[in-house]
């Protein structure tokens, strides 16, 4: 494992166990009828937290509404509120140009000095705090940190701040323990780092230490450059603070943007810091663990914001093209993961395949596998999944193809063999076939009846109907010090080998739609 990902894991598990003991912490913002959203809760789950999504999917307000949740005691009254944030245009003269204004609300969950806590903005004539009946309720106070991370590019930003040097100026040297966390992203040192201020204006200028002294302002730095430097010297010094940062990685390199979200992640751990991030990057979604990954998306039929499951890395890689050159394979959980990549170990010789050539997504219910193809349509990368689905889930398959149709494809998702769940079909199938697994397993034909007999007897009146095979294949596999998947997986590979029944049937479609995906590929 590459050093970067081993330390990514280290500070993953320090600010999960952290997280739990934090007494301040924004655990989820609700936005209703703003900018296009209609109703959308969004949870933090991890101190450190990536939007992503399509444009227009909401990212930004999301970003701005969690401005709003606390006072800032070092800045105005009005800096950070939805008045200011969130501005209306309005037009005097009745020209009918005026900005539609809904009765909005954005309503906030948090952990406050130890305590669950709850408060919303309410717009009616005017936006007003509420405490959803706590009497004598009072905004939470903490410092926020808010920033767009955009190019110094716009010609009046530029102008703006060239009349710095025509006037006063005051010069303000940054310390050193501002620049630790630029120095361990960016190539180079800097002797000095200053900030000129005149009024609200203010620009970085740097001297670096390698070489004869050469001072430059923002204006000759890269984007990236500037980006890291402005985020250094805004937020190193914070602790126990709000930050909020739109296009994290606007100018950064690759590399550059996975350093920069490790040195980000462990200045929350250090500082206490609750970040949250938005951003099109996939090096950036990678940087956090599944349950920091926020996605967001609109629904093809309503145009409503809505929040996509976090566990699909699936779709975030074909999404956001890291999975061009692979099948994608959907299915419902590591049961059905285990037994498909079975079938797996006995296509792929016979195919010239690789187990690299294909990325495998589960966690998900049969029910949202609609929802998935409505997504994937919208982008365009149907052709490149499978949707496999247990073999009792045939009820959705009308859904499926209905929801392939509206993006004029076809859609045929395949049913793993059985007419129940995966540990269903394989606790059937090593009772009647005990003689052709029993071996593979370290017992006799006759012992492996015995104990399947037993647990069977042990299952049958203390496990609902529905969990018996899954309760009783887990049993099994604890006796023979393997896990279920392994089970799974190995009866899966053996009657694939063996072309029986209807796994005979699966095998074939199955075989059929990894050809014509290496047809499309050629």
């Amino acid at each position: 494992m590459p050093l970067v990902d081993r330390q990514l894991r280290e500070v993953w598990d320090a600010l999960r166990a952290q997280q739990a003991q934090r007494s301040n912490v924004l655990r989820a913002v609700r936005i209703r009828r703003l900018r296009g959203i209609r109703d959308l809760r969004v949870p933090f789950n991890y101190p450190v937290c990536v939007l992503a999504g399509p444009n227009g999917c909401g990212k930004s307000t999301v970003l701005f509404s969690c401005a709003s949740a606390y006072r800032d005691p070092a800045r105005g009254p009005r800096e950070f509120v939805p008045t200011s944030l969130f501005p209306n245009f309005i037009d005097p003269g009745g020209q009918g140009v005026s900005d539609a204004v809904d009765a909005t609300e954005l309503e906030f969950d948090y952990v406050h000095e130890g305590s669950a806590y709850a408060m919303a903005w309410r717009r009616g004539k005017s936006w007003n705090r509420s405490f959803l009946g706590r009497k004598g309720g009072r905004q939470p106070e903490r410092s926020v940190y808010l920033r767009t991370l955009a190019n110094l590019t716009n010609p009046s930003e530029v102008r703006g701040l060239l009349q710095l040097a025509r006037k006063p100026f005051e010069t303000r040297e940054i310390g050193a323990d501002l620049l630790v966390f630029a120095h361990r992203i960016l190539p180079r040192e800097y002797r000095r780092l200053s900030l000129i201020r005149s009024g609200l204006r203010d620009l970085l200028f740097a001297e670096v230490a390698a070489g004869p002294t050469a001072g430059y302002s923002e204006f000759h730095m890269s984007s990236g450059e500037r980006a890291v430097l402005r985020i250094s010297q805004d937020i190193s010094s914070l602790g126990g603070a709000l930050v909020l940062v739109d296009e994290v990685e606007a100018g950064l390199h690759p590399y550059t943007q996975q350093q920069t979200m490790l040195e980000l992640q462990r200045l929350a751990l250090r500082r206490e810091l609750q970040i949250v991030v938005a951003s099109h990057s996939p090096v950036v979604l990678d940087s956090v663990p599944p349950e920091a990954r926020i996605f967001l998306d609109r629904a093809t039929e309503s145009g409503d914001v809505v929040l996509a499951p976090a566990y699909r890395d699936i779709f975030q890689k074909a999404l956001y093209g890291q999975s061009q050159d692979r099948l994608s394979i959907l299915c419902e959980d590591e049961a059905a993961e285990a037994l498909i990549r079975g079938v797996l170990d006995v296509l792929n010789p016979r195919l010239d395949l690789r187990h690299d050539d294909f990325v495998v997504g589960r966690n998900t219910g049969q029910a949202e596998f609609p929802g998935h193809v409505r997504t994937l349509g919208k982008f365009g990368r149907l052709r490149d999944f499978v949707m496999v689905l247990d073999g009792d889930s045939r009820t959705v398959e009308a859904a499926i193809r209905s929801a392939a149709e509206v993006h004029g494809a076809q859609v045929s998702p395949l049913f793993l063999p059985g007419e129940g769940s995966p540990e269903d079909w394989t606790w059937s199938v090593l009772g009647q076939r005990s003689d052709d697994y029993a071996g593979e397993l370290g017992l006799a034909p006759a012992e492996l009846k015995r104990r399947m007999a037993e647990i069977d007897r042990i299952t049958e009146g203390g496990v609902q109907r529905g969990d018996r095979a899954k309760a009783s294949l887990a049993a099994l596999a604890g006796e023979l010090d393997r896990q279920p998947a392994e089970v799974i997986r190995r009866v899966g590979a053996g009657e694939a080998e063996r072309r029986r029944s209807d796994m005979a049937v699966f095998l074939l479609e199955f075989q059929e739609e990894i050809e014509a995906w290496r047809r499309r590929m050629n």
